[in-house]
């Protein structure tokens, strides 16, 4: 399948999910290298509070109390959270599971339209959140 500009715009939101889980995973894990994490067991641990599906639902709902999303961005992350998906998280319950689903796929989807520079700013905020403890 060759992705036209328009093909993107048309994808399952677990497909952009699919995407949009390395994504974010990989600026963490070279947020935490930068901040000096080297012991693969500790970055493992400490990429679990910025990465796992309860992580990533807490982001969700503080971009939707602070107003963070435009309506397009809402758009997708409901697409993503409601698809449907043929696996489920084993550490968690299946709601988490899909609004985190829906943040995933909000980040393949800006991912994959070009929109790298808003990637970047959603997740310096994200990181933001996470070392300030908004997320626990």
């Amino acid at each position: 399948m060759t992705n036209t500009a328009t093909d993107y715009q048309q994808l399952n939101g677990v497909a952009l999910a699919y995407l949009g889980d390395a994504t974010y995973e990989v600026i963490i894990r070279r947020h935490l290298i930068k901040e000096g994490l080297a012991k693969p067991n500790h970055l493992q641990r400490t990429a679990t509070h910025y990465v796992s599906a309860k992580a990533q639902a807490a982001l969700i709902a503080l971009m939707e109390q602070d107003g963070i999303l435009s309506d397009d961005e809402w758009t997708i992350f409901k697409r993503g959270r409601n698809a449907k998906s043929y696996t489920h998280a084993k550490n968690t319950d299946v709601v988490t599971y899909r609004i985190s689903t829906g943040f995933e796929a909000l980040m393949g989807y800006l991912d994959l339209s070009g929109r790298q520079d808003r990637v970047n700013e959603l997740s310096n905020w994200c990181i933001q959140q996470v070392e300030a403890g908004r997320t626990e």
